[in-house]
């Protein structure tokens, strides 16, 4: 019963460490959609990244708190952990800029909470 109640508990932890990541991420993909952070890297500007260097670190020292969590639940990583630091990174020319980028994702985080 206690090895229960522990992973339980340690669930309802990882519920609430998602939720926090998820209104992390979403006030940083605010802030680059206006165009005050540089949140997915496309700029080699040092102070563009060192502007977004504590937003990055406390999104992924969090991300990795989860999927540790998820590991001990044997669950699955957390995905949207993995898809935003896929996302960051230099890209081509052509590439739509970073305040386009944070709304799409803006956009795409609002559908998957509304379940449309």
């Amino acid at each position: 019963m206690a090895k229960a109640d522990r992973l339980a508990r340690l669930d309802d932890r990882r519920v609430e460490m998602e939720a926090e990541y998820r209104t992390m991420l979403i006030a940083a993909l605010q802030r680059t959609a206006a165009k005050r952070l540089h949140l997915f890297g496309h700029s080699k500007d040092r102070t563009a990244v060192a502007a977004a260097a504590p937003v990055i670190d406390e999104l992924t020292a969090l991300g990795n708190d989860i999927d540790t969590a998820r590991e001990q639940l044997s669950i699955a990583p957390f995905d949207l952990h993995r898809q935003f630091l896929a996302a960051r990174g230099p890209v081509s020319a052509h590439a739509v800029g970073e305040a386009k980028q944070a709304q799409t994702w803006l956009d795409r985080l609002e559908t998957t909470e509304t379940g449309t």
